[in-house]
């Protein structure tokens, strides 16, 4: 491994500081998905600031409802959480879906939000990769694609966001609480990440050394139903294929509304705008589910090796809205 300076973070503005200072300076939480690529080679950070010890380890109720889940809160922490599990099963789900149970005891809110691509070529140093060194080409086009985009791509890049987590948020409406050298804002977490376009090396929209401090979620309507349903070429330890969160809210037999997000298929979280669109005001059906689903992937682009993922994401949004509406009798 490539010699590095650590140092530990005392509070919120140091950490940011420290950042700021340098451009090859990172911060440091549970280390899942950076310290693995320090370890390949694909990270040569100069330093890490470690925030694990900042009290952002905490999963608090809002004064209007909803949650506000500290940045530093561990993934197995806030999938078995109370008010998680009652109020959100679409993140419980997404999260216990993730990884090990091993890698959850360490992976962090912040963290898995800003975990990067685990396409083969991005982690191969002998492949080029414009996420990893922009202008060399993308190795994926004309290559292995079957875990590969279908919405959203570029020519220059074709990877898809690992999270379930990101998914799940994505469909929650949630919004992240970021500190930064300019001071804190609030981004939406469908506007937090950002598709390849012709700068695939920009993950999100955030600068180096704005840091997650905080998730917050809304509360749901009372009536709403929530779930995550993830394909995957294996039961445990496997991206998705395909995923979908899904929040629905029916009323006589009609969507009062919706909201879903699909994973494994785009560069980011991908929110299904045009099928809510279809779908909310219209009947609760199995056909209305099919052909909102028909008509968000009416845009698809999928490649040589992953066509199949249009059909899948198809059906797995009409099987995940017809669970849900059962649930609702």
């Amino acid at each position: 491994m490539i010699p590095f300076e650590y140092r530990r973070a005392v509070d919120v503005d140091g950490a940011v500081a420290a950042v700021a200072e340098r451009p090859a300076v990172v911060f440091l939480a549970g280390g899942t998905n950076l310290v693995d690529r320090m370890k390949l080679g694909v990270a040569e950070p100069e330093a890490l600031v470690d925030i694990s010890r900042l009290p952002l380890d905490q999963v608090e109720e809002l004064p209007g409802g909803g949650l506000r889940v500290g940045a530093t809160v561990r993934n197995s922490d806030l999938a078995a959480h109370p008010a998680v599990r009652r109020d959100y099963p679409v993140l419980s789900r997404a999260l216990l879906s993730g990884a090990s149970g091993q890698l959850r005891t360490l992976a962090t809110t912040g963290g898995n939000l800003l975990q990067r691509t685990r396409c083969a070529y991005f982690q191969d140093l002998g492949t080029p990769c414009n996420k990893r060194v922009p202008g060399t080409g993308c190795s994926a086009i004309g290559g292995h694609t079957r875990g590969h985009a279908v919405l959203g791509a570029s020519e220059h890049c074709v990877a898809v966001h690992p999270s379930d987590m990101a998914v799940a948020m994505a469909a929650l409406d949630a919004e992240v609480r970021v500190s930064g050298p300019g001071g804190s804002r609030t981004i939406p977490v469908v506007d937090l990440h950002r598709l390849p376009g012709d700068e695939p090396d920009r993950d999100t929209v955030l600068a180096p050394a704005d840091l997650i401090t905080a998730v917050d979620l809304p509360p749901l309507p009372r009536d709403a139903r929530s779930l995550y349903r993830k394909v995957r070429d294996r039961a445990s330890y496997a991206f998705a294929l395909v995923s979908v969160a899904a929040v629905l809210e029916v009323a006589d037999g009609a969507v009062r509304d919706v909201r879903i997000a699909l994973g494994g298929v785009a560069h980011k979280p991908w929110r299904a705008r045009k099928a809510e669109d279809v779908l909310r005001g219209g009947p609760a059906t199995v056909d209305a589910f099919r052909e909102a689903a028909a008509a968000e992937l009416a845009d698809a682009h999928p490649l040589p090796g992953n066509a199949f993922k249009v059909a899948l994401a198809r059906n797995t949004i009409v099987a995940a809205l017809r669970d849900l509406t059962e649930e609702t009798r």
